[in-house]
Parts: C-alpha cells; sequence; structure tokens
C-alpha cells in the first residue's frame, strides 16, 4: 500500500475510554487499505483545565512555560489510542511533535509550522506501524515546546499531509460536515456535501468552527483534499474540493459568524500619508491580526479609522493604541465589545449582480442596524451589534434560501 490517508480526531472524538476505543475501529478499518497517520487532540475539557491550572500562578503566566503545559494533554491522548490500537491487534506508536522535528516559529501560543520531518513517519509506515503524532504543538530550533493556537491540531494535520504527500486529510469531529450555516442557530442548515477551497478559506477566516483557518490555507498551498466527517456516525461527510465547482448553482455557500469581536475608532486622526501604516504597522509587530477596515472621510484634515480584532486580543491592542496617542495625535478611542460580524460567502458572487442589495434588504425588513461593511470577490461582511447576530443570520439564510 502506498496511498497514504491522514486522520485526524478532535477532543470530543477522544473524549472517554470509550470514545478512543471507538476512534481505534476507524483507524483500523482504515489501515486495511491505506498506510494510516494519525493526528490527535487532548481529550475534551483538558486543554481548558491545563490553562484555568496555568492562571492559578497569575493571569499572565510565563508563555515559554504556559506553551509548554498545555501541550501535555496531547501526549496523553496519542498515548491512551496506542493502547487501545494494541488491543485490537493494530501495530501503533505515539510520536511528540518534537519527535518528528515539527519545527515552528517561536510565538508561543500563535506559532507557525516552519518544517516537518516525513523521516521517521515514513519509517513507521514502512514497519507497519501506524504513527499517532500529537497535534497543537511543535519546537523551537532552540527545542522549547510551542503551540499553534486554538484548533492547531487541523493545521498539524494537514501540514503532515502535505509533507507526506498524502491522498486525502480527514478531520473527524462530532459534527457530520460542513453546513451552510451554524445548525444552532439555524436548525434548516443544510450540510454541504463539497465546497471550494477558496470559499472554505473564506468561512473558517470569518468564523466558521469546524476547521482552522491555517489547515485550508496549508490544504490550498499545497493542494491537499480535505474532508471533513463525524467520529460519532458514518457518513461522507463534506469534502473539501481543490476543484472549482460551476459557478452557476448558487450565489452563497454559506454564513459564517463571529461574536469574540472588538472595535477599535481613532477619532479625529490626521488624514495623511502613511497614517494606515502608523496604525497597522505596531498592531502587526505584536502579532495581532486586525480583520474589517474603514477610514472615513477627511473632514478639515483628520478623520477617523476604525478596525476590528479578535476579544481575545482585547489587551495587547488597547495597550498598542494608547502608546500611539502621541505620536498619532488623535482625538479619541473608542472601543466597542458589543459588536459581532456576519459573513456571506460563496464564489458565485463573482458572476452575479445585486447579491449585497439583497442582503442589506433582508437586514433591513428585520431591522438589524449595520456598523461597517467589508466586500471581496466572494464575501460581504457586515459587523453589526452582536444582540442581532442570530436574527441576521436567520434572515440572510432564509433569504437565500440557503436550506433549500
Amino acid at each position: 500500500m502506498s496511498n497514504i490517508i491522514v486522520q485526524k480526531f478532535g477532543g470530543t472524538s477522544l473524549g472517554t475510554e470509550e470514545r478512543i476505543a471507538s476512534v481505534a475501529k476507524i483507524v483500523k478499518e482504515a489501515s486495511q487499505s491505506a498506510n494510516v497517520i494519525v493526528v490527535v487532540s487532548a481529550m475534551s475539557g483538558e486543554t481548558n483545565r491545563l490553562i484555568k491550572l496555568a492562571k492559578s500562578f497569575g493571569d499572565d503566566p510565563s508563555k515559554r512555560e504556559f506553551d509548554a503545559l498545555i501541550s501535555t494533554g496531547e501526549k496523553v491522548s496519542a498515548a491512551l489510542l496506542a493502547m487501545a490500537l494494541h488491543q485490537i491487534d493494530v501495530k501503533a506508536k505515539s510520536y511528540t511533535a518534537s519527535q518528528i522535528s515539527m519545527k515552528t516559529t517561536n510565538s508561543y501560543s500563535k506559532a507557525r509550522i516552519l518544517e516537518v520531518d516525513g523521516k521517521k513517519i515514513q519509517d513507521a509506515l514502512d514497519e507497519g506501524i501506524v504513527p499517532i503524532i500529537t497535534g497543537f504543538q511543535g519546537i523551537t530550533e532552540s527545542g522549547d515546546v510551542t503551540t499553534l493556537g486554538r484548533g492547531g491540531s487541523d493545521t498539524t494535520a494537514v501540514a503532515i499531509a502535505a509533507q507526506m504527500k498524502a491522498e486525502r486529510c480527514d478531520i473527524y469531529t462530532d459534527v457530520d460536515g460542513i453546513y451552510t450555516t451554524d445548525p444552532r442557530v439555524v436548525p434548516e442548515a443544510k450540510k454541504l456535501d463539497t465546497i471550494t477551497m477558496e470559499e472554505m478559506l473564506e468561512m473558517a477566516g470569518q468564523g466558521a468552527k469546524v476547521i482552522q483557518i491555517r489547515a485550508v490555507e496549508f490544504a490550498n498551498k499545497y493542494k491537499v483534499p480535505v474532508r471533513v466527517l463525524s467520529s460519532f456516525e458514518p457518513g461522507d461527510g463534506t469534502l473539501i474540493s481543490l476543484e472549482e465547482k460551476d459557478m452557476e448553482n448558487g450565489l452563497v455557500s454559506g454564513i459564517a459568524f463571529q461574536k469574540d469581536q472588538m472595535k477599535y475608532t481613532l477619532h479625529g486622526v490626521s488624514d495623511t500619508p502613511g497614517i494606515a501604516y502608523a496604525i497597522l504597522g505596531p498592531l502587526s509587530d505584536a502579532n495581532i491580526e486586525v480583520d474589517v477596515i474603514v477610514q472615513n472621510v477627511s473632514v478639515n484634515g483628520k478623520t477617523d479609522f476604525t478596525f476590528t480584532v479578535s476579544k481575545e486580543d482585547e489587551i495587547s491592542t488597547t495597550t498598542v493604541i494608547k502608546k500611539l496617542k502621541d505620536s498619532l495625535n488623535f482625538d479619541d478611542l473608542l472601543i466597542d465589545s458589543n459588536i459581532a460580524k456576519v459573513s456571506l460567502v460563496g464564489v458565485g458572487m463573482r458572476s452575479h449582480a445585486g447579491i449585497a442589495s439583497k442582503a442589506f434588504k433582508a437586514l433591513s425588513e428585520n431591522e438589524v442596524n449595520i456598523l461597517m461593511i467589508s466586500t471581496s470577490e466572494i464575501k460581504i461582511t457586515i459587523v453589526i451589534e452582536d444582540s442581532s447576530v442570530e436574527t441576521a443570520v436567520k434572515a440572510l439564510h432564509n433569504s437565500f434560501e440557503l436550506d433549500k
């Protein structure tokens, strides 16, 4: 068997001893027709428990030690799954990210993968062994443990699939695929059989939590087909396809949303060349990701500059902007934590007019006020009050008949 499949199992799939035994059966079945590489997350709830432990000694623990601690959960999952596979006569070995030399940047808790040494993985496959690799983590050049951020095991799995030239990467979760929107908000949401890589990049970037955006970026860059499916029930899941589907099939493929957002407005900043870089440059240097950006029309040489960031970056963002107060000489800093983003995504937007007006009409009819708007070729993002998210998502889902 020369074909390779990477299987990644999330925390809910590995939440109990019984779940681990069920996962072992899925791995065994796949190993009968392919060379299987497994990537695991920590057992459900374990990472949160470790984070809580870390904060027993202050709200801002050492970043190095924090990553060293919260990376231990995946080691438990990997070893237990190997034991479960041994019990059903499947040869398996657990490996930490350091053992396969998964090198990363030294940005603790937000590290990015630089390279993966596939030799040890290939050696295991050649011996008929299923390698079980800890997700979510890597090591720096100096040997320190790093973590990749929430959902980082997805990125680990796709990076390994790319390195090993795998036929496919299967992401097993507690849902049976990717839906037109979150079924908890819209029960009529429809499971998609396929979605393009481009659409999934936008959906993941705008809040769809089924798969980490950096995993999709890796898959897109290295042309790795990815399938999202459930470890709890049989099914084909959703294929994130490398091929562009017929754009005539639908205007909008899905609706994503994020509630954990902050809006910053620098009121009365000088409207001069370079002002955007003077604001965004220091934020980038602090490893803060900025999303929606709006600069208003200048009045008397002054303007308002507004942007959104994730709520987890609130303290860092506020610190950076306040340090810029003297150099930028803005009149006031306005911070709004009661906002959310809702995004319509679909490759069909490229070839159809009127999608924005249809969306805005639906929101207007449901009395949803729009605070900011951002568009791209296949995405329309609106910033609204967080209390209006469910109303907005339901209205848009209904307007574009995504349940059909």
